[in-house]
């Protein structure tokens, strides 16, 4: 069976097809993070490698990686890595969730949150790190966790519990990330490549894995919550403690 053609791309349709502009896709080629077209005749012939290598450099500026950082990046890919294989790496570094910023205006930001936001409130969003002014009446939003950030504020919550809140599910959080990145790196993805798994299949995996580890990290938080509350009311009611001032 013949193999099928190769698609290409003229540079206009690389760049619709991408969102980036011709002179960033020449920039990058320029500094070798893009291989160089091939020539038919005066234009340039654009492949699907072209197309995964752009989309993978924009999964990672969204995860906040420098021109550097992405350069490096780059660097480490197989020499004949095609376009199953780039966008697998996108998927090891894709956001879990995703929360791109978004820039509103105050009324636009009071729309996305279902209510009226006092100065009190939006000062309590920006100390959860969801709101930043970045501009007379016009604020950088995390969306993702506006929804819950005003959810906890509308229980009552101080911002000053609130965000003392967040600062212990961001360290534990990091804490388990590190060390669930570890499980997979050493565990998982070896038995993987050794298994021969097609890219496209290991991308999938990894899609899948993504929602079961956060669903077993609120089973684990739970079952710890209810063993945590036992205990204190087992103190409560022991001998020792009965009568106590905390009795």
């Amino acid at each position: 069976m013949p193999e099928a053609p190769v698609p290409e791309f003229t540079l206009d349709e690389l760049v619709a097809r991408s969102g980036f502009s011709a002179r960033t896709i020449r920039f990058y080629t320029g500094r070798g993070m893009l291989t160089a077209p091939a020539r038919r005749g005066r234009s340039a012939s654009y492949t699907a490698d072209h197309l995964a290598r752009l989309e993978l450099v924009r999964g990672l500026q969204a995860h906040g990686f420098t021109l550097a950082a992405i350069e490096s990046y780059l660097a480490r890919l197989p020499t004949d890595a095609g376009p199953e294989t780039i966008a697998l790496y996108g998927t090891l570094v894709a956001p879990w969730i995703p929360d791109l910023p978004e820039t509103m205006t105050r009324a636009g930001l009071e729309t996305r949150a279902g209510r009226a936001l006092t100065e009190d409130d939006v000062a309590a969003l920006r100390a959860l790190g969801v709101v930043e002014p970045v501009g007379e009446g016009t604020y950088r939003v995390a969306t993702v966790r506006l929804s819950l950030s005003i959810s906890i504020l509308d229980l009552g919550v101080s911002p000053t519990a609130a965000v003392a809140a967040q600062a212990v599910f961001t360290r534990h959080g990091r804490a388990i990330a590190e060390e669930l990145t570890e499980v997979f790196r050493e565990q998982m993805w070896p038995a993987y490549k050794e298994a021969g798994t097609p890219p496209l299949e290991l991308r999938e995996t990894i899609e899948r894995f993504k929602p079961l580890t956060i669903a077993a990290l609120v089973t684990s938080y739970e079952t710890a919550i209810n063993e945590t509350r036992r205990e204190i009311v087992a103190r409560r009611t022991s001998p020792e403690t009965r009568g106590g001032p905390d009795a």
